[in-house]
């Protein structure tokens, strides 16, 4: 999994555009390999960037939980915790 994709379902406020957008690039990047694609692959590779949006978003739209939204802030909080616990050994 890649690392830098997040959670975007059930917080509060939603995800935006530019999350969505973000994590289908990061999908696509890691499918694919490329951190940029030559000039030669660029069109299929923001087609892909453009459709994984589109189904991520249709995705989060479709889902149901009965769980209360996260609030972003103590989700960040409790991931900072979780890196420096993860790092503060090396």
């Amino acid at each position: 999994m890649c690392r830098n994709i997040k959670t975007l379902f059930n917080f509060e406020p939603p995800a935006t555009e530019d999350e969505i957008h973000a994590s289908a690039l990061q999908f696509v990047r890691k499918l694919s390999g490329f951190n940029k694609p030559s000039q030669a692959n660029e069109a299929a590779f923001e087609l892909a960037v453009h459709e994984v949006s589109d189904v991520a978003r249709r995705l989060l739209a479709s889902l149901h939980t009965q769980a209360p939204p996260r609030d972003r802030a103590t989700e960040a909080a409790k991931a900072k915790e979780r890196s420096q616990a993860r790092f503060a050994g090396r």
